[in-house]
């Protein structure tokens, strides 16, 4: 079928391969190479549709988006050629991005503006939780994951997206990843031209953004880029809820989207999604690597306030003073704040860890000595410092507790512990030990095993598929045929690792820490291909 692109005809469909449009006349091929097949959507910037590119070989598919300009007076049409032409340039800027859309092509043809960018197979977020439920805290969190690196990306490139919501995140069939679409709203950070009150107002036309995703500094047409921030904060809620801004209620006092009383999660990952999403600028993370350390600073904090101590700084205090869960429902730690529980977390560590010559369990692993050292394990830190706080299960007390509905597992001595071919997707272990373990074969599917200890654990054909491993110890384990796919592997130990004939196809991991591990020619690299190259 040929889709027509005039805007005003009655009836767009053709049959293939027409010339011109049967019912108005207008020309069915676009400069003289694309045909339209049919429309993708449509919205206040303009309308996008999915093209062929006829003067190819095998004709592949592209979108074509088409800026309708709200009227046809020399005004508008400047301000909509202004628009046109600064997202070709932002996609031209940052397109070389593999999770953002290459620009193909861009035009002008009778007072109509074109762009030609790369086909993007794949569901929306927003059809994915509509097909297959809500997100879960681990989904969430993986999905961050994914996405503020790109948007830190496209901030150090001077744009600012101004339109982030789940309709325009794809993930794409060909290789599972997030990719980023719709620059139609973007503003250039650092080039702002100076307009007037007439041009702004046909610029609010196309460019403000999603209303209930936009912050109120944004919907004030003075974006910045912790716009950004807050939108991918409702785009959380919307994952974890299925209710879009305007199913939710707003506190008519502060302008405060009413959420959390629709969310079920720690109260680390609320607290994170409230400060992205808090309607004074000044208040919110300012940078999508602010979001990131700080889901990595501490997780789980209310299970944490069950089990460690906190040694005030000052003599006047209490040397221990327990943290104890107050009952309340709002799970708050004896009063105190995420940060001041964080800041005494790590200062008690770097106390611990003085004049020890160990390296503490959160650092880095680039920041390990690589020459003439012997590495210390990341677990003789946690069990050192962590094993009286610790709860110890069996492995039959872990496996009923999960058929009754529990998935949280936080900070618990599962050394040696035997669950071989165990069914346990979607568990949390984060911080536990592990050490030893028997996870032959478990299914361990989109679980949570952040920091955990896994020093020499047999993982052998595990399905550890989209887990959550940042900052694991995998020291000397046995990974020989686990799926490992999309799991994200950010500076997990993987020293002495095997991983001949694992399945690492999209996972967060770098050159380095493969480096570390034994593959053989059967291990499928993050590229999806097989072998040591």
């Amino acid at each position: 079928m040929s889709y027509c692109l005039n805007p005003n005809c009655p009836n767009p469909e053709n049959i293939a391969y027409g010339h011109r449009c049967q019912f108005c006349g207008s020309p069915l091929l676009l400069r003289d190479r694309y045909r339209v097949h049919k429309a993708l959507g449509q919205g206040g910037f303009g309308a996008t549709f999915l093209a062929v590119d006829e003067a190819l070989p095998g004709e592949p598919s592209c979108v074509i988006k088409q800026l309708r300009p709200s009227g046809n007076t020399p005004q508008v049409l400047r301000m909509a050629r202004e628009l046109f032409e600064r997202e070709a340039v932002t996609l031209g800027k940052i397109g070389n991005h593999p999770q953002v859309p290459r620009l193909l092509d861009y035009f002008e043809e009778h007072e109509q503006f074109y762009l030609v960018q790369e086909y993007i197979s794949g569901s929306t977020l927003q059809q994915l939780v509509k097909q297959n439920g809500v997100f879960s805290e681990a989904g969430i969190k993986q999905f961050l994951s994914e996405i503020l690196p790109l948007l830190q990306y496209i901030h150090e490139c001077q744009v600012i997206h101004r339109d982030i919501k789940p309709a325009n995140i794809i993930r794409r069939e060909q290789d599972n990843r997030l990719v980023l679409i719709d620059f139609g709203a973007v503003k250039n950070q650092v080039t702002q031209a100076t307009i007037n009150v007439s041009e702004h107002t046909a610029l609010t036309a196309y460019a403000i953004g999603t209303p209930g995703f936009a912050p109120p500094e944004q919907m004030a047409m003075r974006p910045v880029y912790a716009s950004d921030i807050y939108a991918l904060g409702v785009t959380c809620v919307y994952l974890l809820t299925g209710k879009s801004p305007k199913d939710l209620e707003y506190n008519p006092s502060t302008g405060e989207l009413m959420w959390e009383s629709h969310v079920q999660a720690s109260d680390h990952l609320i607290d994170v999604l409230r400060k992205m999403m808090e309607v004074s600028v000044r208040n919110r993370y300012q940078t999508a690597n602010d979001v990131l350390r700080a889901l990595n600073l501490e997780p789980y904090l209310e299970s944490l306030s069950k089990n460690l101590i906190i040694q005030p700084s000052s003599g006047k205090e209490r040397a221990n003073q327990r943290w104890e869960d107050n009952g309340n429902s709002g799970g708050n730690i004896s009063g105190l704040s995420i940060a001041q529980v964080a800041a005494a977390i790590r200062a008690r560590r770097a106390k611990t860890s003085e004049g020890t010559g160990i390296v503490p369990a959160q650092k880095p692993l680039q920041a390990l000595p690589k020459k003439n050292t012997t590495l210390v394990s990341k677990c003789a830190n946690l069990q050192q410092h962590k094993s009286k706080q610790m709860r110890q299960l069996d492995n039959q007390s872990l496996l009923t507790a999960y058929l009754k509905g529990r998935r949280d597992f936080v900070l618990h001595d599962l050394s040696l512990i035997d669950l071989q071919g165990a069914n346990l997707p979607e568990t949390n272990f984060h911080s536990s030990q592990l050490q030893r373990a028997n996870l032959q074969g478990a299914n361990l599917y989109n679980s949570d095993l952040g920091q955990a200890c896994l020093n020499r654990a047999n993982l052998r054909d595990a399905n550890l598929s989209k887990a959550f491993l940042n900052n694991a110890d995998l020291e000397g384990a046995d990974l020989r045929g686990a799926d490992l796919s999309y799991a994200y592997l950010q500076n997990a130990n993987l020293r002495g690792a095997n991983l001949c004939g694992a399945n690492l196809t999209g996972a967060k991991i770098s050159d380095e820490q493969l480096a570390l591990a034994k593959m053989n020619w059967m291990t499928v690299r993050p590229n999806g291909k097989r072998g040591f190259l």
